[in-house]
């Protein structure tokens, strides 16, 4: 009877605009955290600890072969150079990190896939 009551009120306030203003703050393209994955550069710090998975910004899937992965990264040996989506320089501490991102052995359980390439050039998003 609930249920009945409270879309008879919705009905009635539909045209006075109050409900399809709630619809404004949805992001049109869902992402995570509201970070597009395609802008990560910086430092990065890798967590590979289940028990730590929810402080994470990201879950990802390591891919073996470029064609799959959403996001191809050249691991940076110095911070300064990580400016350019992509480009990540892995830190040894999670303090220190602009993003901490989870790595899983489940495909389905990440929310990109990337693949770490050798040469530099070829870094960037596949979207």
């Amino acid at each position: 009877m609930r249920i009945f009551w409270v879309s008879v009120l919705l009905f009635l306030f539909l045209p006075f605009g109050l409900v399809s203003e709630a619809r404004a703050f949805l992001p049109e393209k869902p992402t995570v955290l509201g970070i597009d994955f395609c802008r990560i550069y910086g430092s990065v710090y890798f967590e590979r600890d289940p028990r730590r998975q929810s402080g994470s910004h990201f879950t990802i899937f390591e891919e073996t072969e470029e064609a799959f992965a959403n996001l191809v990264v050249y691991k940076e040996d110095n911070k300064l150079f990580a400016d350019q989506p992509g480009l990540w320089y892995e830190t040894k501490n999670r303090d220190f990190a602009d993003y901490i991102i989870f790595i899983s052995p489940n495909r389905n359980k990440a929310d990109f896939g990337v693949h770490f390439t050798t040469i530099r050039s070829f870094a960037g998003c596949k979207n």
